[in-house]
């Protein structure tokens, strides 16, 4: 088996009954193991703290790392890290979004609704842009998605 679905399965009762999720899992040859969560609350450094150290506590007693030769980085994406899950896009309705299609076309909105097969934005329209329409882009053409933050 391999190391991340180990990883992933030790994982999987630690975050159960919680309203954390996996994003991503990545492991460097240097044994670097990063564990990319969020929740559907927001993900602060308590609720990451907790789960690396309930994590390292696994991996240790599993011995998959003799000697202890290993990192752990728990961790959410990141601000500027594309939107990969459903569940991301839900967390984040109401955002503004930048969302790149598959044929490099680029809008920018509000996102405003999320369905089993499309998000719903709002987006400027018109000659000054101060009027908005709302379009349907298909999952399947999203080539990424991007939280824009607002100061």
């Amino acid at each position: 088996m391999e190391v991340l679905q180990k990883i992933e399965e030790m994982l999987q009762p630690i975050i159960e009954g919680t309203d954390i999720f996996i994003v991503r899992l990545k492991i460097k040859p240097t044994n670097n193991v990063k564990v990319y969560l969020d929740a559907d609350d927001g993900f602060p450094v308590s609720k990451s703290s907790s789960v690396n150290r309930q994590l390292r506590k696994a991996i240790d007693e599993s011995g998959m790392f003799p000697d202890g030769d290993y990192s752990l980085e728990v961790s959410s994406p990141g601000i500027d890290e594309p939107l990969l899950l459903h569940r991301q896009y839900m967390k984040n309705v109401g955002r503004k979004l930048e969302v790149t299609g598959k044929d490099d076309t680029v809008e920018l909105g509000m996102l405003r609704e999320v369905s089993d097969t499309h998000i719903t934005m709002e987006v400027p329209a018109g000659p000054k842009k101060k009027e908005v329409k709302t379009i349907e882009i298909p999952f399947e053409s999203i080539k990424q998605a991007i939280v824009q933050i607002s100061f």
